[in-house]
Parts: C-alpha cells; structure tokens; sequence
C-alpha cells in the first residue's frame, strides 16, 4: 500500500494538537543554497533558533515521494546528503509524489504545504518576486500567488535584491498580501538594510503582528501576509560592492543567454563568488534572524489564541 503523501513529524503533530507555537522552514537553502556539511549545520542551526526562542521547528521536504512537515534528524541529514535533490516549487508538488522523488521546497512550496498543515508562521531568507525583465519576459516567482492564496505569516529579509522590488511590492497589493516591515517603514532588500522603497504599515512587537493575524482571520481573508525583517546596517553586505557586482551579474547573465528559473541562481552564485562568500554568511545572519522572528511571532500567536479561547469560554459559562 502506498504510504500517506504528507506526513507530520511526531513533535509538529503534538505541537500543532496542543495549540504550541510552530515554525515551518523551507529546504532548498540546505539542497541547493550550500554545500555539505555547510548546509546541514546551517539547518540544525535555524531549527536551534527557533527551539531557543520558544518554538516548535518543522522543516519542510520532500523525499521519496512524501511531503515531510517536519524532519526527525535522520531525515535531515539523508536531505542533506541527497544526491540530485530537486528544487521544488508548488507545481511541481504532485509530480514529485507520483514519482516518488526527493527534493528541497522553494518558498513557495513550503507556503502551501505548511499553510495546509496548519501552521501560521514560516520564516525565510528572502522571497521571490518580479524579475527585473518581467514586462519583457513575465517572469514572476511563484512565491507571490501562493502568498496571495495561503492564510501564513511569512518572515523574510524582503526581497531579493536582484528582483525589481518596486513591481514586486505593487503585484503583492494586487494580491492583497498584506506587507509589514518590522521596526521602520524603510522596506529591505535582503542583504541590504534598505531597498529605497517605504511601506505604508511598520510594526514595533510580535504581539502586535499577531493581533493583525487575529483580525486578517476575523475579516476572513483567504490570502497570507509578509514581515519583512531588516538586518542591521552593521551586518548587511557594502551597498556600493553589491551594487557593482549585481550589475556585472545582470550582464554575465545576458551574455551568457542565461533565462527563466536559472536566472536567480545564476546572479545569486556570481555574488557568492564575487564576494569570496561573504553574501553566504549575511544570507545565513539574515535567516537566523528571521527564524528568531518567527518564533516570536509564533509564540505570540500561539498566547493570543489561548487568551482569546479562554475569554469565549469565561463569557459562556459567566
């Protein structure tokens, strides 16, 4: 018999029965964001965090078929050392389960898997958006649509910087994603502190955040919302380095007739190499923090409801 195509790790299961606070985390960055043993020290890293900050971590994946929502730590290293993992966003979902594949889950693919499970909260890097060719091309991730249609919470540094951030932030209101940035309104570029574009809502506390999540649920509104989490000036990478260098990245790529999906990874392995990997460690900064984040969201999330329980409850039985 052909076992069950989504399975809940054992501590995920009981923290989301018991009302805990979880945080998914996506799974590409160990299959194709780092090499081994850098990626899986940097996955028990992020689910560290997110246990440090009073959270229940559920790694998301894909192997041999199943859909993990959360992974036991034998599974995790079986990830990491997979050979030919593929990178998988939400399309490719039901194709990887018919043919028993394994592979990392893009950010998109882990916000539809972890938003069906239940979970509320999901901490990232960066997001995908609109490509910077994209009246050209319509090359759009797919991270947008699936934000837009999933009822999640995602904490990311922004947006990638190598995207055109300001269409990005405009197709995110044409989906109703609701956009906050956590501590200004100055909205970042993931390895930079400050894209050039504001936002029209800025948040101070996790507790606030979740009294948004509260009221998004009381208006019903199918889609999910973005909290986008600056790194310090301190930790981002040069602004005028990065400049340069995705410029000479965005040219490489053309010269070399580079499109579609290999777009990002290709100007995302430039900069890596072009900055002798120190984009690989505020990329790393950027997700712990993130992971952080999440976990107080989460834990703020996860109080709110049991107040909000126990209030319902107090007034029926005065």
């Amino acid at each position: 018999m052909r076992q069950r195509p989504v399975v809940l790790s054992e501590p995920v299961a009981a923290a989301l029965r018991d009302g805990e606070p979880v945080v998914a985390l996506e799974s590409t960055i160990i299959t194709h964001g780092l090499p081994r043993p850098e990626n899986i020290q940097a996955a028990v890293d992020f689910e560290r965090t997110v246990i440090q900050h009073g959270a229940v971590p559920a790694t998301i994946a894909m192997l041999e078929g199943v859909a993990h929502i959360g992974l036991e730590p034998d599974a995790l290293e079986r990830l990491a050392g997979s050979e030919g993992a593929l990178k998988l966003s939400a399309r490719d979902l039901p194709v990887a389960m018919a043919q028993g594949a394994t592979g990392g889950t893009t950010v998109a693919a882990t916000t539809l898997l972890a938003s069906q499970a239940g979970i509320r909260v999901f901490a990232t890097g960066g997001i995908g958006g609109v490509h910077r060719d994209a009246a050209a091309t319509f090359d759009e991730s797919a991270d947008l649509g699936i934000l837009g249609s999933c009822r999640i919470t995602v904490v990311s540094g922004g947006v990638k910087s190598i995207l055109d951030i300001g269409a990005t932030l405009e197709r995110l209101e044409t989906l109703s994603v609701t956009v906050l940035v956590y501590g200004t309104d100055r909205f970042p570029a993931f390895w930079l502190t400050d894209s050039g574009h504001t936002v029209d809502f800025s948040v101070a506390t996790p507790g606030e955040i979740a009294e948004i999540m509260h009221a998004a649920d009381a208006l019903a509104l199918p889609g999910g919302m973005l909290v986008a989490n600056p790194l310090p000036e301190t930790a981002q990478l040069d602004p005028a380095v990065h400049d340069r260098l995705l410029a000479e990245a965005l040219a490489a790529a053309d010269a070399a007739s580079v499109r579609g999906k290999d777009v990002t990874p290709f100007l995302l392995d430039y900069i890596h190499e072009h900055t002798d990997r120190t984009s690989v460690a505020v990329n790393l900064e950027i997700v712990r923090g993130n992971c952080k984040l999440g976990a107080e969201i989460a834990g703020a999330w996860s109080a709110l409801r049991t107040a909000r329980s126990e209030s319902a409850v107090g007034r029926a039985h005065p």
